[in-house]
């Protein structure tokens, strides 16, 4: 009986990694074979189910990593987090409201937009990229920090 479980657990495993392809279920599988190898010689569930469990667990812990390193080594990588805090130079007026505007960022072109919706920045104006939305930047201009320190400051000098 235990034996057309673990096959069953076994095969449903394999489909639903060749289904996916995340790497996950397969250690299970593994453990699911080994506990059905088990039950071939031992009548005792809780003696399969801990085997599936250690093997599972040991797969997945010890082959998941070596797995990963080979699958991702051709995998290109973006470098998205690394755009935050760049200067970008806009080439096509940034308008939130209707929808337009263009940045050049390391001679790509990106759709670009404003970090607040009411100010539009002109082509040819120097940007900081604050975040990646998506393929659009969310951009502010260089003199945008500069300005609202200087309004903090006066303010204080006022009160």
């Amino acid at each position: 009986m235990w034996s057309i479980i673990w096959l069953a657990l076994f095969v449903v495993l394999i489909v639903f990694e060749a289904v996916t392809t995340g790497l996950f279920t397969i250690w299970f599988a593994g453990g699911a074979l080994i506990a059905l190898l088990v039950s071939l010689f031992l009548d005792m569930w809780v003696v399969q189910m801990v085997v599936f469990l250690i093997v599972s667990f040991l797969l997945l812990y010890f082959m998941r990593p070596v797995a990963m390193r080979k699958f991702n080594a051709k995998r290109l990588k973006t470098n998205v987090e690394d755009i935050a805090g760049r200067e970008a130079k806009v080439t096509e007026l940034i308008d939130n409201l209707n929808a337009s505007g263009t940045a050049i960022l390391n001679g790509l072109e990106w759709s670009a937009r404003s970090v607040e919706d009411s100010v539009t920045i002109p082509a040819g104006e120097r940007v900081l990229v604050r975040e990646v939305r998506g393929v659009k930047l969310i951009v502010e201009p260089i003199g945008a920090d500069k300005e609202v320190s200087v309004l903090s400051v006066d303010k204080e000098n006022i009160g």
